[in-house]
């Protein structure tokens, strides 16, 4: 699997194939913190974002939000004061995409530019 932060969203159908076990597996080893919570037998990509207030994490909320629009597929975000919980997946499959883990990598790569040096 190539490096999944350069590769760009598809289309999702309804009958679009979940990501396979082995390809999931693969994209585990490029997003080590991430994690895969079932939320009513829903698989979703997850992972919890840790700033020093409220205001880092607001801004980092707004940045993945602006993220999700540009690629046209859009997550579950949880911000509390010094965290933001992200959570990926499809609904239209009701489970994971190749989409989720290239969106999750992109999330990677945002907090990483942009938001790291500060926490």
């Amino acid at each position: 699997m190539s490096s999944l932060s350069e590769k760009n969203c598809s289309a999702c159908r309804a009958d679009s194939p979940l990501l396979s076990e082995a390809d999931l597996q693969a994209a585990l080893l490029q997003l080590p913190e991430w994690a895969v919570e079932i939320v009513a037998g829903v698989n979703q990509l997850t992972r919890t974002y840790r700033f020093n207030n409220f205001v880092q994490a607001m801004a980092f909320t707004q940045a993945v939000g602006a993220l999700a629009e540009e690629y046209g597929h859009h997550p579950a975000l949880l911000t509390e004061w010094g965290k933001v919980k992200v959570s990926w997946w499809t609904h239209k499959i009701r489970g994971l995409h190749e989409n989720d883990v290239i969106m999750a990598a992109k999330t990677e790569q945002l907090f990483h530019a942009r938001f790291a040096a500060g926490v």
